[in-house]
């Protein structure tokens, strides 16, 4: 009974990603990500980089092509998981942020132990069955507050020259400061 009361007083609740993806980002990095597997075991591994994509205008975020099948969770309200498969073969985790209607999420680029997104998920063994999960219910997956506080570096986004010099140059990829 401990270690759930434990869970919920860290776990990080819904309210925290109905906000702006450019508030929600920068407090990543330094959160610890948590999944359960099916065979109990927990493992927690502290955010080290993420990436924010903003609504219809960013040309790097997917939203940006519309409301389709595959972006349909980015247009729920935040706190929802946003996968999608790239390169055929790699699943990419994200955050649903903001209200409902204004599509935004976060990439989680890297977390402790596992760098790029598609190792951390491999690793992690998320897949598309975890498209649309609810990071505030999820007994598989969840984010919690850290013990001790990070520096955080602000920087430009990595892979989205397709953009534009405008949306390639944003500054909203956020890093752990020694992890830079």
């Amino acid at each position: 009974m401990t270690g759930n009361r434990e869970i919920d007083r860290k776990r990080i609740g819904a309210d925290f990603f109905v906000r702006d993806v450019l508030e929600v980002a920068p407090e990543l990095p330094g959160k610890i990500l948590v999944r359960r597997f099916s065979d109990r075991i927990v493992s927690r591994h502290l955010i080290k980089e993420v990436e924010a994509y903003r609504g219809v205008e960013d040309l790097a975020c997917h939203a940006s092509k519309g409301r389709t099948e595959r972006t349909e969770i980015m247009f729920h309200k935040g706190g929802k998981i946003y996968v999608y498969l790239i390169y055929g073969m790699y699943w990419m985790l994200n955050f649903v942020t903001g209200e409902e209607n204004i599509p935004q999420a976060v990439l989680i680029r890297g977390v402790e132990k596992f760098d790029g997104p598609g190792k951390l998920t491999r690793e992690l063994k998320i897949d598309n069955s975890f498209y649309g999960e609810d990071l505030a219910s999820s007994k598989r997956i969840w984010l919690e507050d850290p013990d001790e506080t990070y520096d955080i570096i602000r920087t430009r986004r990595i892979g989205i020259e397709y953009a534009g010099e405008y949306w390639k140059n944003r500054e909203w990829r956020f890093v752990l400061k020694d992890n830079c």
